[in-house]
């Protein structure tokens, strides 16, 4: 009697099987050779640079003090195991994790849609492109934006969005020139935000942020780990982005795919539309025998995720909310609500006022270049991943057009681009940021443990994770959701 063939793991949703491949070669990258190895992790840096770092942690700390920081290390450490765990996939597979998730129970369209609704939620409302429109007003007329002002705070907010979509028109891979671009946004800034802060921060407010790391106030001898009475509208959301932040950490897996780690290689990657050239990108991944010669290749790999995630954006991303979180306790009075039209602005007005006006001018130009970059990395990201869902999920799609994935990217990015435009109307910008970052509070709490089950079950022994990696992403999960339930109840209160 013939036995019907076992249905591989990964095939059980809906989705064809991966292909038997050799695992590409690593890079033996040395000295600054390691620039062009790295990538991913600064692509994601500089977007978590201006979601968390240029607005909902200044707004946080200078309501709440520097404790908080505390919620920025644990965030920072949890996240890059995250962001590992996402790697691993995507370098065993070829595969973004969007792709693995739906390569799950009940069937590869639930996990599609559900994902797709959750990436709308969170990163469909371009409030960073609205943010920087109120930094790019006091630039140019030296004031705060007020509500008079709303009109023309929008149609810059507009232009400012519409710039980062005409970007993602050029290049040749369009990963390549967002990582070149963030190489350029993150050294600045961080190096910027440093000189400032030796500039001008206190010893006593250095000290005060070395130990709101770990949740002591010097000033009362005591932890603090939350405040009383706390918004948690705005603390959830300063917990999710403190870091990245939920989808935007996902799409981390999308651009590791179009550099080109591991299986990566054979896949292919999303080409630009003006000096790209028609790519044949795989809808299904690959996969490897472990033998002593592909594990030893694994290893090689593995070192480049380290360097790429706690090398590059750990330390980034706690450099990167430290240091304005400094400047803006010491400039701004604490307890003030900073949240408005001209949030973006608020360390420049202040600056501007007690330090002089060319400090004031520096600061706003940061402003406008880190929430532009952030805005051009998450157009780019939202427009990937779904390109990346349909791309995979319907075989109609494939087809469309000859089979060119630039045309359903450059298609998503047209929606994205209209939808946008509207959006800027609906409220003020920095509601919009919350909102969204709320949203990846839940994100992180389902994706965590979605994560942990793909790399768990379906990866070969040899390359799933270790005991600890799987504890620190159920910590995580139970560390955002704390946050989500104390937003709810805010809410319900």
């Amino acid at each position: 009697m013939n036995m019907p063939p076992v249905q591989p793991p990964e095939s059980r949703s809906g989705l064809a099987p991966w292909k038997p491949a050799e695992l590409p070669k690593p890079p033996r990258p040395q000295g600054i050779g390691w620039l062009g190895v790295v990538g991913p992790g600064i692509i994601v840096l500089g977007a978590s640079i201006g979601s968390g770092e240029f607005l909902l942690g200044p707004a946080a700390f200078v309501q709440y003090g520097l404790t908080l920081l505390w919620v920025t290390l644990a965030a920072a450490f949890l996240q890059t195991v995250l962001n590992t765990e996402l790697m691993r996939w995507t370098v065993a597979t070829g595969e973004p994790i969007f792709t693995g998730f739906m390569r799950t129970k009940p069937r590869a369209g639930f996990w599609a849609w559900f994902y797709a609704l959750l990436y709308f939620l969170q990163v469909g409302w371009p409030g960073w492109a609205g943010a920087a429109a109120g930094a790019v007003f006091f630039l140019f007329f030296k004031e705060l934006a007020g509500p008079e002002q709303t009109e023309i705070v929008y149609w810059i907010g507009v232009g400012t969005f519409v710039l980062c979509v005409a970007i993602l028109m050029f290049g040749r891979r369009i990963e390549r020139t967002l990582e070149l671009l963030n190489w350029i946004l993150v050294t600045a800034i961080i190096a910027s935000f440093l000189v400032l802060a030796l500039m001008f921060v206190s010893p006593e407010t250095w000290f005060a942020g070395l130990t709101g790391l770990v949740g002591y106030d010097p000033n009362a001898g005591a932890f603090r780990f939350i405040p009383a009475g706390a918004d948690f509208f705005l603390i959830g959301a300063f917990a999710a982005y403190s870091g990245a932040g939920g989808v935007i950490n996902l799409t981390l897996s999308n651009w590791a795919r179009d550099k080109g780690y591991g299986m990566s290689a054979r896949v292919g990657y999303i080409p630009a539309a003006v000096g790209g050239t028609k790519m044949e990108m795989a809808h299904t991944g690959y996969m490897f025998e472990p033998t002593p010669e592909a594990m030893a290749r694994w290893r090689g790999w593995w070192r480049i995720i380290r360097a790429d995630q706690w090398g590059v954006y750990f330390i980034g991303a706690v450099l990167g909310m430290v240091l304005p979180a400094l400047l803006y306790v010491t400039f701004i009075e604490a307890g003030t609500d900073i949240r408005g039209l001209s949030v973006a602005a608020a360390l420049a007005d202040a600056m501007s006022s007690r330090a002089g006006a060319l400090f004031g001018g520096v600061v706003a130009l940061m402003a406008v270049w880190v929430l532009f970059k952030t805005q051009l990395d998450i157009v780019d990201g939202t427009t990937r991943a779904i390109t990346d869902i349909l791309w995979t999920g319907s075989a109609r799609i494939r087809e469309w057009r000859g089979g060119d994935v630039r045309i359903v990217y450059y298609s998503v990015l047209a929606a994205i681009a209209v939808w946008g435009v509207i959006a800027l109307r609906l409220a003020q910008p920095i509601v919009l940021l919350q909102l969204g970052a709320n949203m990846a509070g839940i994100v992180f709490v389902v994706s965590s443990l979605h994560v942990l089950y793909i790399n768990t079950t379906m990866l070969p022994e040899e390359i799933r994770p270790p005991l600890w990696r799987r504890a620190a992403l159920v910590v995580m999960s139970i560390f955002y959701g704390a946050f989500v339930v104390m937003w709810l109840r805010g809410l319900a209160g």
